[in-house]
């Protein structure tokens, strides 16, 4: 058994903290006291960290937890990211002995330039870590990149297999369900996943994570080629959206004013 451990930062972050006897790697760990808190607890030694892109958030916490494991870092080569020892680009893939681990490395940018994601099979298991790039029923903002390369983006992570789980960066499921409910308000897909989601976090539990078949079904952002979601895109739009990226950047824009 590889199990994945959600562990809480700040109000919304997770980190990813994958173990195996007694070995853990920590994806995106913004934060390093509750991570050191959850290794000392179960008595576990980090041997590596994982970042997805340079935002704080999701690498603030390195620095300290190098000092206390010396654990090897990796992360995107086309982004700042502390202590990194092992710079990743598309193509590449990262080896970890103890817990086991083989994941591919994808170029996503457009939350941020050089924005990665890691995939491979856990326990079995199809395994997506996205960061900010996919979220549940959302995608994240452009900080860095164009529409253009955030509907690529997002194309690539769509056409992995169905059954794949996605573990992302941050809970924001349900303020992203709420905008689904507004671009599609026909969709019992969409009905369903906010009453399935809504009773996970009445009993304290994440949301995540996803699958690549729920998002398929329910996240507009990935949507936009559905008549439903290309009228709300244009009807929302000063302009009317013509191809897929005029209409995710429609989608997009909408969903920075929505509240």
């Amino acid at each position: 058994m590889t199990p994945i451990i959600p562990v809480g930062a700040f109000t919304d972050n997770y980190v990813w903290i994958v173990r195996s006897g007694d070995a853990a790697v920590a994806v995106d760990p913004g934060d390093a006291a509750p991570v050191i808190a959850y290794l000392e607890r179960e008595r576990l030694r980090l041997v590596a960290v994982l970042a997805t892109h340079h935002h704080g958030d999701h690498v603030g916490g390195i620095p300290a937890l190098v000092e206390r494991y010396g654990a090897h870092v990796y992360g995107p080569a086309r982004e700042a990211i502390p202590h990194r020892g092992t710079a990743l680009a598309e193509g590449d893939v990262v080896r970890i002995d103890a817990p086991a681990l083989a994941l591919r490395v994808l170029d996503i940018p457009g939350h941020t330039a050089g924005h990665i994601a890691l995939i491979g099979t856990i326990d079995g298991s199809p395994t997506l870590f996205c960061g900010d790039t996919l979220f549940a029923a959302g995608c994240g903002k452009l900080f860095e990149g164009t529409p253009s390369q955030m509907w690529t983006s997002l194309s690539k992570l769509a056409a992995l297999p169905p059954a794949t789980r996605v573990y992302c960066g941050h809970e924001y499921t349900l303020a992203n369900l709420r905008f689904a409910a507004a671009v599609e308000p026909a969709s019992d897909d969409v009905r369903e996943r906010i009453a399935r989601e809504s009773a996970k976090r009445a009993r304290d539990e994440p949301t995540l994570p996803s699958t690549i078949a729920d998002e398929l079904l329910t996240n507009p952002f990935l949507r936009v080629r559905e008549p439903a979601v290309r009228r709300a895109a244009e009807a929302e739009s000063d302009t009317p959206p013509g191809d897929d990226v005029a209409v995710f950047a429609a989608l997009r824009a909408w969903k920075n004013r929505f509240r």
